[in-house]
């Protein structure tokens, strides 16, 4: 076969792949908005969406079209791009500091998103004037910020950086717990652990085209790094002697990967896992090369992840299961797992 038609070959598997993919995401939303207290049959999503995009005119009835556009649809790919960002980020952490067992709160974002949620909730910092999410998303940059500083920024080492993040975790960790404790009514604590355990509840059309934006940006730009990544499964040294800026390239990666999990947690909470074991699951599926890893994270991410969020509203009739608690009942046991094969292999 001549080069040419090997181009055009790997052209016509990338888009079957790709359209595949997406097919796929698209049923699961679609599944997922049949789901709750008033059913709705896959076709009648379809149709309402092909009635909004102006392909079909089909006659529906208006209750389920309310309910399909005004809340389920956004929150079902809201959930989506969520998933995507979280198991993105955990790819990025796991090849830049050569640990299995990173993840994207590893530079303690989530401890700082939770410090800027109770300062809002609690403290009501900014008197009315500064909502939740953007106090989450201000303590997140605030922990970032504060591992980038000590871990001495573009010269830390993958050791510092994790040491880093844990301090970070524990001081903003317990700036939370004193200001529940000595604060907050019960209410209030209430409120503030719902949020932190991460729920799909609040979210509509706007998040959506937020997130939608910063996730798809982020896909762009770690494709961008892909061939990168690969030689940090050599070492620092050695992606250096291969004209790597190592230090540019993880400090970049790290703010990319902090812009993304932020902007995730200040929506919707903490959701822990997804970024651990998505990764590893693609891994599997499509092998270590990052140009492949990085797409088969986004759409195994946002798979995951909207069954996780149809799982926390299937599991217990008429109640909501925060989304963190799913993702930990799958997470802990595929987390023992990768323990248990590191400590193995080490």
């Amino acid at each position: 076969m001549t080069e040419t038609g090997r181009s055009i070959q790997g052209l016509l598997v990338l888009g079957a792949s790709v359209l595949a993919s997406l097919a796929l995401i698209a049923v699961v939303v679609g599944i997922s908005v049949g789901i709750g207290d008033l059913p709705i049959p896959l076709s009648t999503t379809f149709a309402a969406v092909t009635n909004r995009l102006g392909w079909t005119a089909v006659e529906l009835n208006r209750i389920h079209e309310t309910v399909i556009w005004d809340y389920r649809l956004s929150r079902a790919l809201v959930a989506s791009c969520c998933g995507a960002g979280l198991a993105l980020s955990g790819a990025i952490m796991q090849s830049l500091l050569r640990n299995p067992l990173a993840e994207p709160y590893v530079l303690g974002i989530s401890a700082g998103a939770s410090t800027g949620a109770v300062a809002i909730v609690i403290l009501g910092v900014g008197a009315g004037a500064v909502t939740l999410s953007v106090g989450a998303f201000a303590g997140a940059f605030a922990a970032f910020l504060f591992v980038a500083l000590l871990s001495n920024g573009t010269r830390g080492g993958a050791d510092r950086t994790i040491l880093a993040g844990v301090a970070a975790s524990q001081l903003f960790n317990a700036a939370t717990s004193y200001v529940v404790t000595t604060s907050g009514n019960a209410q209030q604590a209430r409120d503030v652990m719902f949020w932190l355990l991460g729920s799909f509840g609040g979210v509509r059309w706007p998040e959506f085209a937020l997130v939608s934006v910063v996730v798809g940006f982020g896909l762009v730009i770690c494709l961008f790094y892909a061939r990168v990544l690969d030689t940090f499964a050599f070492g620092d040294e050695s992606a250096a002697a291969l004209g790597v800026d190592v230090g540019r390239t993880r400090i970049a990666l790290f703010a990319l990967t902090a812009v993304m999990t932020a902007t995730i947690v200040s929506m919707v909470g903490t959701i822990g896992f997804v970024g651990l074991v998505v990764p590893h699951a693609a891994r599997f599926v499509v092998g270590p090369l990052h140009v492949r890893l990085l797409p088969a994270c986004a759409v195994l991410g946002a798979i995951f992840m909207v069954l996780a969020d149809i799982a926390s509203r299937a599991l217990i009739p008429q109640q909501v299961l925060p989304i963190g608690v799913v993702t930990a009942l799958v997470g802990v046991p595929v987390f023992s797992i990768i323990l248990y094969r590191f400590q193995r292999a080490s």
